[in-house]
C-alpha cells in the first residue's frame, strides 16, 4: 500500500489559495501567495499513516525544493516538473532519504503526465487518446430529469442510440432508472425492482450490439442488472456509486473483465442534493477516487479497466460543480482517463435561468472547458452539438500532438 497522497493544486485566483490554507494563519498565507506565483506547480503531499518525516522534508530543501509543513501529515512542495524529474532520479535523494516516496513520487509524475490510454474490456480496447470521446446518454426511463419518457419505448430507445452513433457518439450509456434528485426535479425519481429495470435496458442493448459498432455502458449501481447488460452485449458498467451501493459489483466488473465508470456521489440520489458541503471538495474527490482504486485493485480490476468521474450535480453544490471544472487537471495525477457530465444539469440551469431544454450553450461552454482541463471523455444528451464542440476545443489544445489537416 501506498504511503503518500501526492496531488498537483491548480489553484487560480488568491481566493482559491485562501481557501487551500483555511486554517493557516494569514502571515503564511501571503508567503504561500508568494511561493505559488513563482513555481509552476504546487504539491500537496498527504502521509496516510504516519508523519511525514523531518528527513524527507530536509532532502527536498537540499535539493533546492521549497517544502513547507504544516501539519504532521501535510506538506506543500514548491517546484516544476524539470526539478521533480531530476529529483526522482537522484541518487542521494532515491536511496538516502524515502525509497517509498520516491517511487510513488516518480509513479505520480508519470501519471501527471500521461495523455493516452487504453481502455481494457473482453470485446475490444477502447483509446482515450488523440480525441476526446463522446458518450451518448440513452435513458430508457420514464422519470429522468431531462428527457425522461421520450425513448422509454424500446423501439424509440433504439432509434435514438444509432442517431447518436450517426451523429459522432462513440459510446452508447444505456440507463433504466431515474437518478434524479428530489429537491430541484420536484419529489425526485422512484427507485425501480431490478425485474423491471432489466427489462428496460436489456433489449435494447442486445439490439444495439449487433446493429451498432458503438461501445455500450450501463449506467447502473446493481451487479444483477450490469451482469444481464454485460451478457446482452455491454462493455462497460457507469457506477454512479463508485462500488457503494452493491458490494457484488466489484466482483461483476472483475470477473467480466469489462470496464467500470467510478463517479464520486455524496449521499444517495433521494437524499445527495440536500444540503450537501464540503471541508476541501477537491482533497475529498481525490481522497475519494484514490480509495476506490485500491479497492479496485484488491479484487482484481486493473487500472486500464477505470475511468474516474468527478459526478458534477450528484452531492454537489453549485458552486462545487464550477470548482470541478476549473480544477479538474488535478484529478490527472490518478492515472485514469476522466469523463465528466455536465448535460443540462441544473448548476447550469441555475446560473441562466434556464429550463432544463434550453441548456445547450451552458452545457457546451461546460464541455469546452472540461476538455480544455483534461477530460477524456463527455457525457451529453445533445450529441451532434457537442461533437462539434469538442473537434474545435481538441485543435484548439493541440491534443496529443495531432497534425493539423491539410
Amino acid at each position: 500500500m501506498t504511503r503518500y497522497l501526492i496531488r498537483r493544486l491548480h489553484l487560480r485566483s488568491q481566493a482559491e489559495i485562501l481557501a487551500e490554507l483555511s486554517e493557516t494563519r494569514h502571515g503564511y498565507a501571503e508567503m504561500f501567495i508568494e511561493q505559488a506565483r513563482r513555481h509552476a506547480w504546487i504539491l500537496k503531499i498527504v502521509a496516510r499513516s504516519s508523519s511525514i518525516s523531518h528527513q524527507l522534508l530536509a532532502a527536498f530543501t537540499l535539493h533546492g525544493l521549497a517544502c513547507w509543513l504544516t501539519s504532521a501529515t501535510k506538506a506543500y512542495v514548491f517546484s516544476d516538473p524539470q526539478s521533480l524529474d531530476e529529483l526522482c532520479q537522484a541518487h542521494s535523494f532515491v536511496n538516502s532519504y524515502d525509497e517509498s516516496f520516491a517511487r510513488e513520487l516518480k509513479n505520480f509524475l508519470d501519471a501527471e503526465k500521461r495523455d493516452r490510454f487504453l481502455l481494457r474490456m473482453p470485446r475490444r480496447t477502447l483509446k482515450a487518446e488523440r480525441r476526446t470521446l463522446v458518450m451518448g446518454i440513452l435513458n430508457c426511463t420514464p422519470d429522468s430529469f431531462s428527457d425522461g419518457g421520450r425513448y422509454f419505448e424500446k423501439q424509440a430507445a433504439i432509434d435514438h442510440a444509432l442517431q447518436m452513433v450517426q451523429d459522432g457518439a462513440d459510446l452508447i450509456d444505456v440507463g433504466g432508472e431515474s437518478t434524479r434528485p428530489a429537491g430541484t426535479y420536484g419529489v425526485g425519481a422512484k427507485p425501480v425492482s431490478d425485474a423491471e429495470e432489466m427489462e428496460r435496458v436489456v433489449p435494447v442493448i442486445e439490439v444495439l450490439a449487433k446493429s451498432t459498432s458503438a461501445i455500450l455502458s450501463i449506467d447502473t449501481y446493481k451487479s444483477s442488472i450490469a451482469q444481464a447488460a454485460i451478457n446482452a452485449g455491454a462493455s462497460i458498467v457507469n457506477d454512479i456509486s463508485g462500488f457503494q451501493f452493491d458490494p457484488q459489483m466489484l466482483e461483476v466488473v472483475a470477473q467480466s473483465g469489462v470496464s467500470a465508470v467510478v463517479m464520486h456521489i455524496k449521499g444517495t440520489p433521494r437524499d445527495m442534493q440536500q444540503n450537501p458541503s464540503y471541508e476541501n471538495l477537491m482533497d475529498e474527490l481525490y481522497q475519494y477516487f484514490d480509495e476506490r482504486l485500491q479497492m479496485a485493485s484488491s479484487t482484481g480490476i486493473s487500472a486500464e479497466q477505470i475511468v474516474i468521474d468527478p459526478g458534477l450535480g450528484f452531492g454537489k453544490r453549485i458552486q462545487d460543480n464550477y470548482e470541478i471544472l476549473r480544477r479538474l487537471e488535478e484529478l490527472r495525477g490518478l492515472g485514469c482517463p476522466i469523463l465528466v457530465g455536465p448535460s443540462r444539469k441544473s448548476f447550469i440551469g441555475k446560473v441562466l435561468d434556464l429550463p432544463v431544454d434550453q441548456r445547450l450553450e451552458g452545457t457546451a461552454a461546460a464541455v469546452a472547458l472540461s476538455v480544455a482541463n483534461g477530460a477524456h471523455i463527455v457525457r451529453v444528451h445533445d450529441v451532434k452539438e457537442i461533437y462539434r464542440v469538442v473537434q474545435i476545443v481538441d485543435k484548439i489544445v493541440a491534443r496529443s500532438g495531432e497534425e493539423e489537416p491539410q
